[in-house]
C-alpha cells in the first residue's frame, strides 16, 4: 500500500494501464468503478480533494478495499488521465492538410481540458501512458509527418501545441478557482483595484494601451495563441521546403561565385571556378590588390 502522496511505482501503473485486472467481487467494487468515482470527485471538486478516502467514502467502501485494486492516490491519477483521453472524439486525419490536422486535434484537447479543469496539473516529462493516451500521440504524430519536416521536429511540433494548450487550461483552471474560492469573477476583483490604476501613469506604453482600449476586449487567449503556433510552424515547414529546392537546383559543380553568390556553371570542365563571371574575377583581384596596399600602408 503506497502512502497518499508517494510517487507511483512504474512497474505496477504500466500494470494496470495496460492489463486492467477484471476483478469486480461480489460487493460490486471494480477498478472502473474506482476511476470513474475519482474522475466525478475531481471535476468537482478538484484535484487537490482527491484522496483514497474520498472516493471511498463516495463508493460506501473502507479505503482498504481500494487497495486491493489500485496501490495508491499517484497510480489513480496515472488511470484517471488515459480513461478521460478516451472521451476524444475528432474524425481521424484526411487529407486536408496538417495545419487542420492539427487545429482539429488541438480544440479536441481543449474541450477536454475545459470538461476536466484539473486534468492540466497532471502533466509532466515521467507520467507513464496508458493505450488512448499513446494512441492519441500517435495519431498527433501521424498528422505532424504532414508537415515534412525532420523526425525530431515532427516529435518538437505535436510537444509545441500539446504543450501550448496544456499551459491555456492551466490558466483557465487558475481564474475559475480564485472566482470559486473569492466569490468574485476575474473582472469584478480587476475593477476593484483602483488603487493599482492610479499608479499606472509612469509606465507609458501600459497607459496609452490602457486609454486605446486594449484591455476591454481582449483576445481570446485560446484562438489567438494557437494560430500563432501554427503560424510558426508553417514557417518552418516553408523554410525547409525552401533549403530543400536551393540544393535541387543547386549546379552539378555544386559552388557559388565567392564574389556575389550566384550558382556557377557546372558545365564547364577543367580548373573549378570561384567567380561566375570576368566581371566578378577582376572585383575579387581589386580587393586583394586593395587589401595588401592597406596593409603595406
Amino acid at each position: 500500500m503506497a502512502g497518499e502522496n508517494a510517487a507511483a511505482d512504474p512497474k505496477r501503473t504500466i500494470e494496470l494501464l495496460w492489463d486492467p485486472e477484471e476483478n469486480q467481487g461480489r460487493t460490486g467494487l471494480s477498478l472502473d468503478r474506482i476511476v470513474r468515482t475519482a474522475i466525478e470527485i475531481a471535476d468537482s471538486e478538484g484535484l487537490a480533494a482527491l484522496s483514497m478516502r474520498h472516493v471511498a467514502e463516495r463508493l460506501g467502501f473502507t479505503t482498504m478495499s481500494l487497495y486491493r485494486h489500485v496501490p495508491g492516490k499517484a497510480e489513480l491519477i496515472e488511470l484517471m488521465r488515459d480513461a478521460v483521453i478516451a472521451e476524444l472524439d475528432f474524425p481521424e486525419p484526411k487529407d486536408d492538410g496538417w495545419r487542420s490536422g492539427l487545429e482539429s486535434w488541438a480544440r479536441a484537447h481543449w474541450a477536454l481540458h475545459l470538461r476536466h479543469l484539473w486534468l492540466a496539473h497532471t502533466a509532466g516529462s515521467r507520467r507513464l501512458p496508458g493505450p488512448n493516451i499513446m494512441a492519441d500521440y500517435n495519431r498527433a504524430l501521424r498528422i505532424a509527418e504532414g508537415t515534412g519536416l525532420r523526425a525530431s521536429e515532427v516529435v518538437a511540433v505535436v510537444s509545441l501545441v500539446g504543450g501550448f494548450v496544456n499551459t491555456a487550461a492551466r490558466q483557465v483552471e487558475e481564474v475559475f478557482r480564485e472566482e470559486r474560492d473569492s466569490g468574485l469573477s476575474h473582472e469584478q476583483w480587476w475593477r476593484s483595484r483602483e488603487e493599482l490604476i492610479e499608479r499606472m501613469s509612469p509606465y507609458s506604453a501600459l497607459g496609452r494601451l490602457w486609454l486605446a482600449g486594449g484591455f476591454d476586449h481582449p483576445e481570446d487567449p485560446f484562438d489567438f495563441g494557437l494560430a500563432r503556433a501554427l503560424d510558426g510552424i508553417e514557417l518552418l515547414v516553408r523554410r525547409r521546403r525552401d533549403e530543400q529546392r536551393d540544393v535541387s537546383t543547386e549546379p552539378a559543380s555544386g559552388g557559388r561565385c565567392s564574389v556575389c553568390g550566384k550558382p556557377l556553371d557546372g558545365t564547364v570542365r577543367g580548373r573549378p571556378r570561384d567567380y561566375c563571371s570576368r566581371a566578378c574575377q577582376q572585383r575579387a583581384y581589386r580587393r586583394r590588390r586593395s587589401a595588401g596596399l592597406s596593409r603595406e600602408t
